[in-house]
């Protein structure tokens, strides 16, 4: 019986998963996560992909990543996939196949799909209790993502279509309406105060009428959706891959 095929669409986020081959570790030490990001964006670059959130575990994957065209997906995973092992086994002088099979990936078409998405990848050390605290762990986009680390490979998914769920007094959609200073609504959001510290550059936080509106408007999406994810951190997920 021949595979089945994918659901492939552009410009709808994917959360993928790649396991590698019986459950045996594909990292072996940060030079292979290294290589792996490098890898990684190399790929994405060469495909138009864009990368939102990702987490490397021991011996698994997970990226959120949206094609700009059917097909790209596959592109990226092959081409990921294929110059990782070679590299991986002439680093450990192995031969053969790394990863199980193909790679899992499934369509993520709604905001709060999305948001749960963000929540579960990015959780994955603290469920395998390799971290008590997901922002801490260097292998995942959660540093990034919370504005404790730059990583340019990082695109944000918009989170205008979840206000119509939110309530008129939800610190997202006061940030994103109103447009008041995003430190105050920062540190309404925050899980600590590590987190609330690092909220964005400062001169983009003051209430300056004269800065660019449409800067202004993304900085302010920025924000919210951190603030957003701090929030969601300490809620309990659903597996979307076993």
């Amino acid at each position: 019986m021949g595979r089945l095929s994918r659901i492939d669409l552009p410009c709808i986020p994917q959360h993928i998963m790649q396991r590698g081959n019986y459950r045996l570790p594909c990292f072996l030490d940060d030079g292979d996560r290294l290589r792996y990001l490098h890898l990684m964006h190399e790929a994405l670059h060469a495909t138009g992909c864009q990368l939102h959130t990702y987490v490397l575990m021991d011996n698994h994957v997970h990226l959120l990543v949206t094609p700009p065209a059917a097909g790209r997906i596959g592109q990226v995973m092959q081409r990921l996939g294929r110059n990782y092992v070679a590299l991986f086994n002439g680093r450990h002088g192995r031969t053969g196949t790394l990863w199980e099979g193909r790679y899992k990936a499934c369509l993520v078409d709604t905001a709060d799909y999305v948001l749960r998405c963000y929540r579960y990848i990015e959780l994955n050390p603290l469920r395998a209790r390799l971290t008590d605290n997901p922002a801490a762990y260097r292998w995942s986009s959660c540093p990034a993502n919370l504005g404790q680390r730059r990583y340019s490979a990082l695109t944000h998914i918009p989170v205008g279509l979840r206000l119509a769920a939110t309530r008129s007094s939800d610190p997202t959609r006061t940030v994103l309406c109103s447009m008041k200073p995003l430190r105050r609504t920062a540190r309404q959001h925050s899980s600590s105060s590590t987190a609330a510290a690092r909220p964005g550059p400062r001169h983009l936080l003051r209430d300056d009428r004269s800065q660019d509106p449409a800067l202004c408007e993304r900085h302010a999406r920025a924000s919210a959706t951190q603030a957003e994810r701090r929030r969601l951190i300490s809620e309990p997920e659903t597996p979307l891959f076993s």
